[in-house]
């Protein structure tokens, strides 16, 4: 089975495909200066385009890791993913606290995916 990987550049690539699967790096936000929903949004959008570049999609996310860098954010951040996410085809999912590189960064989504 051959391995592409998408955007890579310094230590990581942004997705890795490899037997039927995508998988993401952490994704975080371009624009720091937004609260956490704003943040989670634009997170959302950056996996919309690597999945669809992936051949993929968000109703084939099979599981989900978000780190917020406050558990009050949460809320939040839920506000945006329920927004976004397709009902009929939830992901597993867990949410937790953590520091995270820059204390910008509020959010930061890690997930993979089905082709």
């Amino acid at each position: 089975m051959s391995i592409v990987r998408h955007e890579s550049a310094g230590i990581l690539s942004k997705a890795v495909e490899h037997g039927g699967l995508v998988h993401l790096a952490g994704i975080v936000a371009d624009d720091w200066s937004q609260d956490a929903k704003g943040q989670t949004q634009q997170i959302l959008a950056a996996i919309d385009a690597l999945l669809a570049k992936c051949g993929s999609s968000k109703a084939k996310i099979l599981s989900a890791v978000i780190w917020v860098s406050d558990i009050r954010y949460r809320a939040a951040m839920n506000e945006a993913w329920t927004a976004w996410a397709d009902p009929k085809n939830l992901p597993a999912r867990a949410c937790i606290e953590a520091k995270l590189a820059d204390p910008r960064a509020l959010v930061e989504i890690m997930v993979v995916a089905a082709k």
